[in-house]
């Protein structure tokens, strides 16, 4: 499994930049004053190099949405019960589910992927069963999960971005779902990009005063009880992450593999996206980061990462809810890059000279 991942991570490229010039011609050619679609434009040059061609298409999209559980749920960091995890994966499966009908208005698939829910489904048409474990273990004792179910956790999404290439996908987009995941998440970040635990915890489904003060010592514990464990990405993914959050990661990393743009979801998603540039640092030309979550600290992140998300829009709930609205954004961006007329082919006078 090692072996796979380092060549996975070897076989990432960094965009061709010399494709610059010919995109931003085109799209100065477009009948309106330069630049005057603003960050429209933008969107439509990071697709235009993340996919490689001066000539981007945009077919076929998918939301992958990942769920597991956490032993860390077991602290008392969530405001809701462990049991609403396979509740919603039901949830979404009857197509009721925030992310059902996100996708189903942006005209993309959705894919639940069972990295590690507490629970046996039954076979269904739009569930993955990838299941690693019943859930991570409790990281406030130890180890959320060892490196080699992390590798395969990894190695999962991988196989899932390139096979979504392989199918015709051109934008995949991501979501999780599992109580309690925005504690790894911050752990991961404290970890990742060095930021204050007490500044970046948030409260998640709904924390009282004291369940917030709670959450903080849990994170704090679970990074002092797992400080030898830090010493790389990946091993910091295994000792204070979770399987959908690793799957996550590996997806990501799949796509950059295979030339297809991600649209990242809020904080949960966003915390497998910074152990993805962690792993490789070329992974960040292939990402859009969909909107700047209510969930407090990703302010934080985004900031650190000298990130711009898409929108802003007070989400807080993921699923790849915000992802699944900023992929129409991207999908405009594109189809006005391929079908606005030009200066040079339309009878429109360009600028005064």
């Amino acid at each position: 499994m090692i072996n796979r991942f380092q060549q996975l991570l070897a076989s990432i490229r960094p965009v061709d930049m010399s494709l610059t010039g010919h995109i931003q011609a085109h799209l100065d050619d477009l009948t309106k004053p330069q630049g005057s679609l603003g960050r429209l434009e933008q969107i439509a040059m990071k697709y235009a190099l993340a996919t490689g061609t001066t000539e981007p298409v945009l077919r076929k999209k998918k939301v992958f949405c990942f769920a597991a559980d956490h032993g860390v749920a077991a602290e008392g960091v969530s405001a809701f019960p462990a049991a609403v995890t396979p509740q919603m994966v039901y949830n979404m499966l009857s197509g009721g589910a925030a992310i059902s009908v996100l996708s189903r208005h942006a005209g993309a698939d959705l894919e639940v992927v069972d990295m590690g829910v507490n629970h046996d489904f039954p076979a269904h048409p739009m569930l993955r069963g990838r299941k690693i474990r019943y859930g991570s273990s409790n990281m406030a004792a130890g180890p959320a999960m060892s490196v080699d179910e992390t590798l395969q956790a990894v190695m999962t999404g991988a196989d899932l971005a390139i096979e979504a290439k392989a199918q015709g996908y051109d934008l995949l987009a991501t979501g999780e779902l599992g109580i309690a995941n925005t504690t790894p998440a911050t752990a991961l970040y404290s970890a990742l990009l060095g930021l204050p635990v007490d500044e970046i915890t948030g409260r998640g489904t709904g924390l009282d005063d004291a369940g917030l003060v709670r959450k903080v010592a849990v994170i704090g514990k679970s990074l002092e009880t797992n400080r030898t464990r830090l010493a790389t990405p990946l091993e910091t993914l295994a000792a204070v992450g979770g399987f959908e959050i690793a799957g996550l990661c590996g997806l990501i990393l799949g796509a950059a593999s295979a030339g297809i743009p991600v649209v990242v979801d809020g904080f949960i998603s966003s915390s497998a996206a910074v152990a993805a540039m962690k792993l490789s640092c070329k992974v960040s030309d292939y990402l859009f980061f969909s909107h700047l979550s209510n969930e407090q600290g990703h302010r934080a992140v985004m900031k650190s990462l000298g990130a711009v998300p898409i929108l802003d829009l007070d989400l807080r709930l993921g699923e790849g809810t915000g992802a699944a609205l900023a992929m129409q954004v991207i999908e405009a961006s594109v189809r006005i890059y391929n079908e606005m007329a030009t200066f040079s082919s339309a009878s429109v006078s360009g600028k005064n000279s």
